[in-house]
């Protein structure tokens, strides 16, 4: 075990949190233990458990946490056109995905049943589509919770195709990214007064 530095609380959580999202993203959930995770800390397994009571515990910590960095890495510039703000967001989804595909795989399908983490991506699901919302050229109320409605159904649809790529990989990152720019286009042009994305093929 490595020489215990002299942390604060939460300079130790956050080391630990760091060590789990390694350990998570190379191994399968079931194979990530929590004495590795503390002697790879360099803190005792009480420790741990005095900071996280069980491995679900440290997991969906770990997951909320990656959530709310990648809301804070997909925040939307009014200043970019709908496109480029849906290629920037779902890029760096994918990326994410891609590079920690044993933590994604564990949340939505090992732990598919657990409340806690299911609440947190569908927080996160629905701070996205809150944020695209407000860039949408939107009539009236009316529009908006027409255009809510298929938003929804299409995160969920974006979450399912990359689970699936994250499996098989049957198409390259951007042709998944490209898709998934098509199919919410496609779904919320009939809704719009005007078109939001003039410049993507109909």
């Amino acid at each position: 075990m490595p020489a215990r530095q002299r942390l604060s609380p939460a300079e130790r959580r956050a080391q630990i949190l760091a060590v789990a999202a390694m350990l998570f993203a190379a191994r399968p959930y079931d194979e990530v233990l929590m004495e590795d995770v503390a002697e790879r800390s360099g803190v005792s397994r009480a420790l741990l458990y005095r900071y996280f009571p069980g491995k679900r515990d440290l997991f969906a910590a770990l997951y909320r946490q990656a959530s709310e960095q990648l809301l804070a890495r997909t925040r939307l510039d009014p200043a970019d056109t709908l496109v480029e703000q849906l290629i920037e967001g779902l890029d760096a989804h994918i990326e994410y995905f891609a590079e920690n595909r044993n933590t994604v795989l564990a949340a939505n399908r090992v732990l598919a049943g657990d409340l806690l983490i299911q609440t947190i991506i569908a927080d996160e699901l629905d701070a996205l589509r809150e944020r695209l919302l407000g860039v949408l050229p939107l009539a009236d109320n009316g529009t908006r919770e027409a255009v809510s409605g298929v938003l929804k159904s299409w995160l969920v649809f974006v979450q399912v195709l990359c689970l699936d790529w994250l499996t098989k990989q049957t198409c390259t990152r951007a042709e998944l990214r490209d898709v998934c720019i098509g199919a919410v286009l496609g779904a919320i042009r009939p809704l719009l007064d005007q078109d939001a994305a003039p410049d993507w093929p109909q």
